[in-house]
């Protein structure tokens, strides 16, 4: 029981740490969305949407998927107390991410003008994306770095590196958006892969040891198992980023650049604001259970726990996005926003379902199982690439909203089986009570937004943000004994007082 309870503590207080940073960071992107909105518009941020989505497919491809396995390794030699390994993994990281930077930028140079030609459907970016190389370059520098914390597990590290990167590129965005507006857009792009290049060095090189110069072909030789599943599973994650890639073309040369923007809104919302939790479970829970890959009963265990954390936490979130949609777009943007309310609204239930499948996802990628997570990321991204673009045809930007609701359900069964065929994993009774409570909750609240009458409706919705709340802290209490965690901090405060 004590260990289950320090267990739970653990993950909360990693997505704590993680969201209690983002806190400040949502703040922070906040101001940047709407100062964006403001000085850009939607067609601002639909260039940004197009040239960084292009940017992502380029690092997704050339990082050969080292910050995967590389975390995988790095954690792996830190739970069996290998320093000498993890310091030789770290420095063999550091330098084959030079070289992917340099390959990546270079190919970057080299595609400028096709880039252009397939995003924009013109050469008029060119140029735009030859300087975006250098963001290419400093992105895969800070890809390694990251790595490093995640491995460690060093979130407080971590955490700082993200806030101190985002509070300097809002201070870059005010003045470069206001000046210079659309034509801004490729020097913040650079300016802010340097920033966050120069925290993630600052607060990583503490953790890197000089060694001795390692010659290319002992690099590579060093380096071998950790880029082979590293490239193994970057094909599933290049499935994920050519998708997103390709819906934004599309809407693109359907709707727009306006229309684009709108999208790149929508998820900007649905994963900066309410996928905190998203970012805490990649960062800690991912080098976790891949310390206890094999170890059957703990990676249940830790999955179970993960998720009902993670569902836990989100529900009220969710239920406070559902409610105050069309005020929080106003808020977040402006008015000539208003018509991603739809898409934002059925995207944000699709987190709950998210949270639960992503759980069950990172089991694949702990346990190496390259070729079931390459079939299993491809053959689902090729779904949610045709029901993004199905949705889109007929029922536009509420229609990928739509499809990205109906997919997280369908990924979530189809994912559930996968695991329980292969790994014969299932969750606990307990948690498929606290899951139906969940979806309960969020559904609920769903319905009210088609009350007419604003009263009865915000009435009931205040209601369900409460109750959703208390629900949250009992369960959450029932297992970590937070409600004496947090007295005994207050005590200690007034006592300091």
């Amino acid at each position: 029981m004590i260990k289950n309870q320090s267990s739970y503590r653990q993950i909360l207080k990693a997505t704590s740490l993680l969201s209690g940073v983002q806190v400040f960071s949502i703040l922070i992107s906040i101001a940047k969305s709407k100062f964006a909105a403001i000085f850009i518009g939607p067609a601002g941020i639909g260039i940004i949407g197009l040239l960084n989505s292009t940017l992502n497919l380029i690092i997704g491809f050339t990082k050969l998927g080292l910050d995967v396995s590389a975390v995988k390794e790095i954690s792996v030699a830190n739970e069996e107390t290998q320093p000498d390994k993890v310091v030789r993994v770290i420095n063999v990281l550091s330098r084959l991410t030079w070289i992917t930077g340099i390959f990546g930028a270079v190919i970057t140079i080299i595609l400028s003008s096709w880039l252009s030609k397939v995003a924009f459907g013109n050469t008029a970016y060119t140029f735009s994306f030859i300087f975006i190389s250098i963001a290419v370059f400093f992105n895969q520098l800070t890809v390694g770095n990251l790595a490093v914390l995640q491995g460690l597990r060093k979130l407080n590290d971590l955490a700082k590196a993200t806030l101190w990167a985002s509070f300097c590129s809002l201070l870059v965005i005010i003045p470069i958006y206001y000046y210079y507006g659309v034509k801004g857009i490729v020097p913040v792009i650079i300016l802010t892969s340097i920033f966050t290049f120069i925290f993630s060095w600052y607060f990583t090189k503490k953790y890197k040891t000089k060694s001795k110069k390692i010659i290319i072909l002992k690099l590579f030789g060093e380096g071998k198992q950790m880029m082979k599943l590293g490239f193994v599973l970057s094909l599933g994650s290049l499935a994920t980023l050519v998708t997103a890639y390709i819906v934004q073309v599309f809407i693109t040369n359907r709707g727009g650049i306006n229309e684009v923007g709108f999208y790149n809104a929508a998820f900007i919302i649905i994963n900066a604001y309410v996928g905190v939790i998203f970012n805490a479970m990649s960062k800690d829970y991912f080098p976790r259970l891949a310390s206890i890959a094999n170890q059957s009963n703990k990676l249940k265990s830790v999955v179970n726990q993960q998720a009902f954390v993670a569902i836990l936490l989100l529900t009220p979130i969710i239920i406070v996005f559902l409610a105050f949609a069309p005020l929080l777009v106003n808020l977040l943007f402006t008015k000539a926003f208003s018509p991603i309310i739809g898409m934002l609204t059925f995207g944000i239930l699709a987190t709950l379902f998210k949270a639960v499948s992503w759980s069950l996802g990172y089991i694949l990628v702990a346990k190496g199982d390259s070729k079931l997570f390459i079939q299993t990321e491809i053959g689902f991204n090729m779904l949610l690439l045709s029901m993004s673009i199905l949705g889109y045809i007929y029922g536009g930007l509420t229609g990928v909203g739509i499809s990205y609701l109906l997919y997280y359900i369908i990924y979530l069964l189809g994912i559930k089986t996968i695991t329980k065929r292969n790994y014969n994993f299932q969750f606990s009774l307990e948690f498929y009570k606290i899951f139906i409570a969940c979806i309960v909750f969020c559904l609920s609240t769903f319905l009210l937004t088609f009350v007419e009458n604003n009263y009865i409706k915000y009435g009931l919705m205040i209601i369900m943000i409460v109750s959703s709340c208390t629900f949250t802290i009992v369960k959450l209490n029932e297992k970590t004994d937070l409600i004496s965690v947090l007295k005994k901090r207050l005590n200690k405060n007034n006592d300091k007082i």
